[in-house]
């Protein structure tokens, strides 16, 4: 009984986060009435008595505890802590935690979700995207652009430069347009429904770039001669990073700087012969200030004893001697101006180091903040960009195409497929609004940089595979008419860049997260790190009991609400979704335990256990895009018409983040912690979250059908182009003919059915393009009214020509093969689809 009580209380305490003096006395007191019960049996006083004092030993502070058990302790998880890199220690000093960190706490603070300001636009962004944004994608005719001219046209690059499109974040009093990240965000996805060309175009001067870096690390010169030239567009900038070797591993850029004197404009300077080559850098064609990542050394010494400064963001203007640039790579049939660059032994004076020379090493720490930036934003638009693209012209494509006389939305089939892009779409830009508003808050996001990059361009790719399914042939033919291609083609890009999704998500997520988000880890690993023993110990001393804690408490978390299926966590009461809070809170607990586990366990060798990581990063961003559902909604004011695509977001998430959990345990590399594990974690086994039914897919589905609000909430932020010459316009027009005219059509399709041969008087020979003809017999059998003819033949006639494709004679062909404006034919006779 004494054992019971003092385990039983000691568990409590813990799980309730109840320390010091107060547990030192209700321990105490739960042992005694367990002695007393046991009547003071010899083996009872002395077990307890035993646990006891390793209880108050680890409850009390002193030097007894530091000498005896922290002191071995320290030792032992020195050999178990991951050894980091100098870049990783770098990277964790690196940005800051916010909401990821709550995810891995254990027990989410969901006030502080809720009450965080929100992403926002000021009057003054939305008159942009309104005017010079809304004018510049009227501007863009994608086939022209990746067809014939394979550049943006010149009054294109004008209009960029002047309306201040390059300077979009840099600050007024330096000439930018001083926008916020969400703005930012806003106007890249616009354009990239337009033009993914033009949209990156705009976007990388605006993530990683000169700019950027200068507006946070340039010395006051730089800042006043750079800033003003690049946001009026005076300077077309790049940022070579890439290396042929080095790929994504940034730390093994072989290009490097030597320090040295050389001269620079006619006077004897100190500075750097530098020596690069780059590829994929894009503007690199075209830019006129190339931004470089090298490797410093001064073999001579001329700056100090060190050899190895390390690794470095310096400027090169385009016009130096020895610079080449302006080949280009064509990257899948997108031309946003993008290519190699390289130079042997250039001189720069140390004038061109951003920052000048006293940043000479910092290099990576500066890449490193600002591409949690950077990939908070450029690509993670691009994504949600495409998602609403792809809703609303496969929602109306779906609506207007017919097959057996129905509409193919009415399929279940095509539903299946339909589901998944409303859905995925409104997760992409809930995720989306949340990290901008980080980043607006003045948060420097890594770890949820990382988690945006690599799912939302991972789920553009489920996006745009399933409308290519639902559009089908009308999709795989390329030409002007095709609104769908240009986003299919560019997928793998965004797949690719700014951190492979391979590497973002096996090493990169939680990997870092891990470490960078864990409350005690950091800790820990700077006391095991200090050379001083006596310091080392009473640091770690004051840390590895509340990590005990925190991992007991999780553990118990984890367990208790698997038991009651999440039903005895608290939870907000807005808007009636309690069930996936308590899911949500019963899931961080069980993510915070299995992250303990396995830096205890596997620590330094977690590199090696990619698929391990992958599975625990799925997790993470399974929360993370939950939840950020759930703040979207918050800020929306809860609309109802929002809530079918809420519960599935949630459920598919929670459905997924329970089969990456149970995959992680049961590949766990320690064998034997497998089944502990699934019994903390699934104390019920892994059931009960099965995702979304039929019902509610089928409501979702129709999200993107139906006309009504949710629809143009969906899509909101895409341009528009309502011309029916314009490849969207198209079949957006058919859509509202094909709504405005469903009563009709239904009467005619009635008639048609219903009708025995001899009465269609051969009108079921007609050909789907003799339009006219059908509007002329229904109107003479009297099925079609006289004043609704006219309408009818206009949405026929749009109906026919959307499904229509693009097709070239062979000279036109030939034509386009060599990059000259082709001569396109589109064929028009009975029985044809073209």
């Amino acid at each position: 009984m004494s054992v019971l009580l003092l385990v039983i209380s000691a568990l409590v305490l813990i799980y309730f986060s109840i320390g010091g003096k107060t547990a030192a006395i209700v321990m105490s007191v739960a042992t005694l009435i367990g002695v007393v019960q046991d009547d003071w049996h010899i083996l009872s006083f002395l077990i307890g008595g035993v646990l006891l004092a390793l209880a108050l030993l680890i409850t009390l502070p002193g030097d007894l505890r530091l000498d005896k058990l922290s002191r071995p302790l320290l030792g032992w998880v020195r050999g178990r802590l991951p050894k980091l890199s100098d870049t990783e220690a770098e990277a964790l000093k690196s940005g800051s935690v916010d909401w990821d960190g709550e995810l891995f706490s254990g027990k989410p603070e969901w006030d502080k979700l809720l009450d965080a300001a929100p992403a926002h636009l000021t009057s003054e962004e939305q008159a942009f995207l309104d005017g010079p944004v809304e004018q510049l994608c009227k501007m863009l005719d994608d086939w022209k652009i990746t067809h014939e001219d394979y550049d943006l046209p010149d009054k294109v690059w004008k209009f960029i430069r002047s309306k201040g499109f390059f300077g979009l974040v840099i600050p007024k009093e330096d000439g930018g347009l001083g926008f916020s990240n969400t703005a930012h965000s806003e106007i890249v996805m616009k354009i990239s429904t337009r033009s993914v060309s033009a949209a990156v175009t705009v976007m990388v001067p605006n993530s990683l770039g000169p700019g950027e870096l200068l507006m946070h690390y340039g010395t006051d010169q730089q800042k006043q001669h750079y800033l003003p030239r690049l946001a009026g567009g005076d300077e077309v900038p790049c940022f070579a990073l890439t290396s042929p070797v080095a790929g994504s591993d940034a730390g093994a850029i072989p290009d490097k700087g030597i320090v040295c004197k050389g001269q620079w404009n006619g006077q004897e300077v100190m500075g750097l012969k530098v020596t690069w080559n780059k590829r994929y850098i894009t503007l690199a064609p075209v830019a006129t200030l190339i931004g470089l990542a090298i490797k410093v050394y001064d073999p001579d010494h001329l700056l100090g004893e060190q050899d190895d400064i390390g690794v470095t963001c310096v400027l090169v203007p385009r016009d130096t001697d020895g610079v080449n640039a302006g080949a280009r790579h064509l990257p899948m049939n997108t031309v946003f101006m993008n290519g190699p660059t390289w130079g042997t032994e250039v001189f720069i004076p140390m004038d061109q180091v951003i920052g000048g020379q006293d940043m000479l090493g910092r290099g990576w720490t500066m890449l490193l903040e600002c591409l949690s930036i950077g990939r908070s934003i450029s690509l993670p638009a691009l994504g949600t960009g495409a998602g609403k693209l792809a809703s609303l012209a496969t929602g109306s494509y779906a609506y207007t195409r017919e097959q057996f006389g129905r509409s193919i939305s009415q399929f279940e089939g095509v539903q299946e497929a339909l589901e998944p892009i409303a859905g995925y779409t409104y997760m992409m830009d809930a995720a989306r609004l949340l990290t901008v508003g980080m980043l607006d808050r003045g948060v420097r996001p890594a770890v949820p940089s990382a988690v945006l990059k690599y799912r939302n361009t991972d789920l553009m790719r489920e996006v745009i595979n399933h409308a290519m399914d639902v559009v089908a042939g009308r999709g795989v033919i390329t030409g002007p008419r095709n609104f769908l291609a240009r986003a299919y083609q560019a997928v793998p890009i965004g797949i690719t860049v700014e951190g492979a999704n391979i590497l973002t998500r096996s090493l990169m997520i939680f990997g870092q997260g891990s470490i960078r988000c864990h409350p005690f880890i950091v800790e820990e690993i700077e006391a095991a790190g200090m050379e001083d023993q006596d310091k080392a110990a009473k640091k770690f001393d004051g840390i590895f009991y509340r990590h005990l804690a925190h991992t007991t408490r999780n553990a118990l978390r984890a367990f208790v609400l698997g038991l009651s299926k999440g039903w005895l966590e608290t939870a907000p009461r807005h808007g009636e979704i309690q069930t996936y809070y308590r899911q949500l809170g019963r899931f961080s607990a069980a993510f915070a335990l299995m992250t303990d586990v396995t830096l205890l366990t596997v620590g330094g060798g977690l590199k090696a256990r990619q698929r391990l990581s992958g599975r625990m990063a799925d997790c993470l961003v399974h929360l993370y895009y939950a939840t950020a559902v759930i703040k979207q909604w918050h800020e929306e004011g809860y609309p109802e018409d929002q809530r079918d695509l809420v519960e599935w977001s949630l459920q598919t998430c929670l459905h997924d983040l329970q089969d990456s959990m149970r995959e992680a345990i049961i590949n766990f590399p320690v064998p034997a912690l497998r089944w502990p594990l699934r019994l903390l974690v699934f104390p019920l086994g892994a059931t009960g979250l099965n995702g979304p039914d039929d019902r509610l897919g089928a409501r979702v589905a129709a999200t993107i059908v139906e006309d009504k609000p949710v629809r143009e909430r969906v899509s909101r932020g895409t341009f528009v182009n309502p011309d029916p010459e314009d490849s969207l316009g198209r079949v957006l027009n058919a859509y509202k003919l094909a709504h405005e005219t469903a009563e009709v059509r239904h009467r005619l399709h009635d008639a048609i059915r219903n009708r025995d041969e001899d009465e269609l008087g051969g009108i079921d020979l007609l050909m789907g393009h003799q339009r006219k003809e059908l509007v002329d017999w229904a109107c003479a059998q009297g099925i079609v009214k006289a004043d609704e003819c006219p309408k009818l033949e206009e949405a026929l006639t749009a109906l026919y020509d959307v499904i229509r494709v693009d097709a070239f004679d062979a000279d036109g062909l030939k034509a386009l093969a060599k990059g000259a404006k082709g001569k396109r034919k589109v064929v028009e006779r009975p029985g044809s689809d073209s």
